[in-house]
């Protein structure tokens, strides 16, 4: 895999954007509070996401199941454009593990020039650095948004069918699986408006179901505790049939058990 250049070309022989990308690895770099800012200007529902204050944490804990990373993208005089907050998460034996994207964003005036394919390629040469299988995401589908939200969203100005053309674009492609966060939802219940979304390192059009419930169960332990990530994976696997991988889809579809909703 190719890893990307720290700077983009001329776009449309009129447009030039350098920046380089770099981890965060100072607990107290101003580069945390500035993605933190991205990040809330960036997504509908910041309330949702991981909060900025959290970040320096996460990026100073390590332990051999998950290692947390901040990777930020910046121009020569420090501007951040943008950045993602992923998981390396190991898992033992031949799955491997994969790493788990928790969001990406970048800034409205720096979207269109090449700073998330960067980033998203950035990650994807650490995830197999690491031996491990791939990277997962998830993402709102926009046939499940609310109106309320999609109107909240438009706001931003991000449209989620772009977003997830976009995401499609960069390699992610559909987990056929009926999957859903656990909690963050009306009332705490689970929130249903996501698909899960799955890049491999080496083209696949399938994943093992073991990769995918073992991943999550490792990434929904640090908030939901061991006990309830186990068995979150569990339901996730039944849903599923148990089937020993699934379908990868067009990042643009939703998994098919919506279909029958």
């Amino acid at each position: 895999m190719q890893c990307p250049a720290p700077h983009s070309p001329t776009l449309g022989g009129m447009t030039s954007l350098t920046f380089t990308l770099r981890h965060v690895t100072d607990p107290d770099d101003p580069a945390i509070a500035a993605f933190g800012r991205v990040q809330e200007a960036s997504y509908y529902a910041p309330d949702m996401l991981i909060p900025p204050e959290v970040f320096s944490h996460l990026i100073t804990r390590r332990s051999p199941q998950r290692e947390d990373r901040l990777l930020v993208a910046q121009t020569p005089g420090g501007e951040v454009l943008g950045g993602t907050l992923y998981a390396l998460l190991p898992l033992p034996g031949e799955l491997r593990g994969a790493g788990f994207n928790s969001f990406m964003a970048v800034t409205r005036a720096a979207r269109g020039m090449g700073v998330g394919r960067a980033l998203h390629g950035e990650t994807l040469c650490v995830v197999q650095a690491a031996g491990l299988a791939g990277m997962f995401a998830d993402s709102v589908h926009p046939g499940r948004q609310s109106a309320e939200d999609r109107a909240v969203e438009a706001a931003t100005g991000v449209d989620p069918a772009q977003r997830r053309a976009a995401l499609h674009a960069l390699g992610l492609r559909t987990v056929d699986v009926p999957y859903w966060q656990p909690v963050g939802g009306p009332d705490g219940g689970p929130l249903t408006d996501l698909d899960l979304l799955y890049q491999p390192v080496q083209p696949a059009g399938r994943v093992p179901l073991a990769l995918v419930t073992g991943v999550l169960r490792a990434y929904w332990s640090g908030w939901l505790g061991e006990g309830r990530a186990q068995a979150e994976a569990q339901a996730l696997a039944e849903r599923a049939g148990h089937a020993l991988d699934v379908p990868l889809l067009p990042g643009t579809r939703a998994a098919t058990w919506w279909d029958r909703r």
